[in-house]
């Protein structure tokens, strides 16, 4: 049984620069004057890499944690972000003082932490992070999908059911002994797979020059589907869902014919809706082993227009 003490590790107040750990052996990090409350305004970030290549770094947080509480469900203000260095996702960002958050591993051997507090309202204990050092050989020695769900931490888990392709497969894999009971009582009429198709007239042998501009138009910055990870969009570390990912509007393309007075143009969203996708939802069950499985619907942000603007003026 390990026995932690939180050691302050200060970080660098720059969201541009951050202190290098070196990680050889168990360690912690925490926020300024934990357990009582943190300095205001303040932007520490760590970047903790492991000595040898081949491992992977966890981070376990202490249970006495406490943030200034989220602005509708949102950490705005005060929050812990945890972020893999090695694709930029984020991993997860964490505030309030509900429950502490779950462990987090990494992808490689290396990830980095973020702190931020605004000028208003510090809370207490703040945050302690306790880091340890794993070896990934035993769990890639078996596959995810062959242990029980009971038996993989929440992250190995959502790659587990990422892995399934159909919602049959999925549900056996969770409840092998009353599957078709739990896919008979979650099915509903409502559920559905829409095709989604967009048809362009082709263009006629005589040259359209109208046309030609239209084309460009429609095809330089525009909303186009992308597909993005509804735990990463919503920052719900804390939750499976399944599918674990889907299909948005996003504002894409180039500005190669801005009509602005400027160096450089972005495209950015004109027009910003939030449209709602049922999915399936798994939470792990309060003291007990096992999954709450539910259908619920998910508002993701669709861009509905776009435009190109001055890079760094959104007035253009």
């Amino acid at each position: 049984m390990y026995v932690y003490v939180c050691v302050f590790a200060i970080g660098v107040q720059n969201p541009q620069h951050e202190r290098i750990i070196t990680v050889a052996t168990n360690g912690t990090i925490h926020s300024p004057r934990f357990p009582h409350a943190y300095p205001r305004n303040m932007v520490l970030v760590w970047r903790l890499v492991a000595v040898e290549e081949n491992v992977w770094i966890q981070l376990t947080f202490d249970e006495r944690f406490g943030l200034e509480d989220p602005e509708d469900d949102i950490c705005k203000y005060d929050f812990v972000e945890v972020e893999e260095p090695s694709d930029g996702s984020v991993l997860g960002r964490w505030c309030g003082s509900a429950a502490a958050p779950g462990k987090q591993i990494s992808k490689g051997n290396q990830i980095r932490i973020r702190f931020v507090s605004d000028e208003y309202f510090p809370s207490e204990p703040g945050f302690c992070i306790h880091y340890n050092i794993v070896v990934p050989r035993v769990a890639e020695a078996v596959s995810p999908s062959v242990l029980p769900p009971s038996a993989l931490p929440l992250d190995l888990l959502n790659n587990a059911v990422t892995a399934f392709s159909t919602l049959e497969d999925l549900i056996r894999y969770l409840e092998p002994d009353r599957w078709q009971l739990d896919l008979e009582d979650l099915y509903r009429p409502s559920w559905q797979l829409l095709g989604k198709a967009f048809v362009f007239g082709r263009k006629s042998k005589v040259v359209d020059l109208n046309l030609i501009k239209e084309e460009v138009r429609l095809y330089s910055c525009t909303p186009r589907n992308f597909s993005v990870s509804i735990r990463e969009e919503l920052k719900r570390t804390d939750t499976i869902f399944w599918p674990g990912c889907l299909l948005v509007k996003r504002c894409g393309g180039n500005c190669a014919c801005c009509l602005h007075s400027c160096s450089e143009c972005q495209c950015v969203p004109s027009k910003v809706t939030k449209k709602y996708h049922e999915v399936l939802q798994l939470r792990p069950k309060a003291g007990v082993r096992g999954l709450h499985k539910s259908l619920t619907d998910v508002a993701l942000e669709h861009h509905e227009e776009c435009g190109c603007v001055c890079r760094g003026n959104a007035g253009g």
